[in-house]
């Protein structure tokens, strides 16, 4: 079997083929996630119209999945650390698999908010449960590039999604128009979604449970084996060594709760607070405007149905290819480093398409940008996108599931992703009203928080390349 070999605490250990392919199959619930939030990007005008929305109510449409995603999240770690990391994520299979069909047939706008309530919750749970289980099963020296999948298959997820809906909308004649069946082109783009959410199901019934669970659940015969599998540990003293350290690092003989998590700061050990802040700045530096709203932006400022859908494809396709970028260099230069060049990066280009915007002309579907303006907002928008997609998109996911101490990791990354997802919720559903205001008011708000992104991150994010699990601190 091949393999990537180091030395990490005097123990020699490997990066399998294995361990590759079972991080992959976890991570395809990242792939889900991008699929499930991103698909309404082509829907929004059809929905809007098909049941006669205000701005509102089209935000609240569009944003009531990610109130299902931090409460998914919020119950992943319990859930987690009772039942195990792989039965968790089967869970969020079956629940992305049953959204996709309820949104696919919904019969009013209150059925579709249901839906897409009950396969936010199965977001959020994948959301908690790729990166803690990647992270658990990955030699520290590959564990940012693992930790990276999420990232990836969630940026293919979104051009997944957003290909789909393009496909789809062309084939109807547009998004409103009848495809199969009866059906208007807006419900297949829900549809399409049962097709991954099997797979997930069906590719996660093959993986191991994570060895550190199996640990805290005194299962160490288990534990041995997994670790042999994922880390080629051959030598009886070193997976010995590595059972002991990971025994030490939980130091529990109970499942951890929220308490597990005060400290001195405002209730919070700190630690707890930087996941927090990592969450809302991914979030409040305005990313998922873009792929949520793309197609309805770029075609109120001129651009056709087609050629917007074209735009946004383009776009996402952009965001995989810098996240493989980010994969390359995440275990090269660091995790900080990163993050630095993308909030720097963010805040120019955000800025510049807030000056962009306020050229425009006209207001609501009659808005136009006059002259070069157009195209310089359509290249700011992308350049924005590979800083995001660089840093703030990869970053925040391989932080998250590595930076917390074993014995709260669970269950920090659960208030930490809930916390990003009600972020989510309030950027996604003020948009609309925001837009009302002005966009050169909405990009100048998350040009600002881009800049605060940079302060927070120089001040009190931690560098953790390298480190093992079982050192990190509160």
């Amino acid at each position: 079997m091949s393999s990537i070999e180091t030395m990490v605490g005097g123990q020699e250990q490997h990066a399998t083929l294995r361990v590759l392919l079972i991080s992959a199959a976890a991570a395809l619930g990242g792939f889900l996630f991008g699929y499930d939030t991103a698909v309404i990007n082509g829907a929004v005008d059809a929905i809007r119209g098909s049941f006669g929305l205000s701005a509102a109510a089209t935000g609240f449409a569009v944003s009531c999945a990610l109130l299902g995603s931090a409460l998914g999240a919020w119950y992943a770690g319990p859930l987690a650390d009772r039942h195990g990391r792989v039965q968790t994520m089967r869970v969020a299979a079956a629940l992305l698999a049953i959204s996709a069909v309820g949104a696919g047939f919904a019969f009013g706008v209150w059925d579709l908010i249901l839906w897409r309530v009950v396969g936010g919750i199965g977001v959020g749970v994948a959301s908690v449960i790729a990166p803690t289980y990647i992270a658990e099963v990955s030699p520290a020296h590959v564990r940012g590039r693992l930790g990276s999948l999420q990232q990836l298959a969630i940026v293919l997820g979104i051009f997944a999604s957003l290909l789909s809906d393009a496909w789809l909308a062309g084939a109807a004649g547009g998004a409103s128009q009848t495809l199969w069946f009866g059906l208007e082109a807006w419900r297949w783009m829900f549809l399409v979604a049962l097709v991954p959410a099997l797979v997930y199901g069906a590719l996660v019934f093959g993986v191991p449970e994570s060895p550190r669970h199996l640990v805290a659940k005194g299962r160490l015969a288990e534990a041995r084996g997994v670790l042999q599998q994922v880390l080629g540990l051959r030598d009886p003293a070193s997976l010995d060594s590595k059972l002991h350290d990971i025994e030490h690092s939980l130091r529990r003989e109970y499942r951890p709760t929220l308490r597990d998590l005060c400290g001195p700061r405002a209730g919070l050990l700190p630690v707890v607070w930087i996941g927090i802040l990592l969450s809302v700045f991914q979030q409040f530096v305005g990313i998922n405007v873009i792929f949520y709203y793309s197609s309805t932006l770029w075609h109120s400022v001129g651009f056709s149905e087609a050629d917007s859908f074209s735009i946004t494809v383009a776009t996402s396709i952009v965001n995989v290819l810098v996240t493989l970028v980010a994969i390359a260099l995440v275990d090269r230069l660091g995790r900080k480093p990163l993050l630095v060049v993308g909030s720097a990066g963010m805040a120019l280009t955000l800025a510049l398409m807030a000056v962009c915007f306020a050229h425009a002309t006209g207001t609501g579907a009659q808005l136009i940008l006059p002259g070069a303006w157009g195209m310089t907002a359509l290249v700011a928008a992308n350049a924005y996108v590979v800083f995001f997609g660089l840093s703030w998109g990869p970053m925040v996911w391989v932080l998250l599931g590595e930076m917390f101490p074993n014995r709260i990791r669970a269950i920090a990354l659960a208030v930490a992703a809930s916390a990003q997802w009600l972020a989510n919720f309030l950027i996604t559903a003020t948009f609309p009203s925001l837009a009302e205001i002005g966009l050169t008011f909405a990009y100048g708000l998350y040009a600002t928080f881009a800049v605060l992104s940079l302060v927070f991150v120089l001040r009190a994010v931690r560098e953790t390349r390298g480190m093992e699990l079982e050192a990190m601190r509160d």
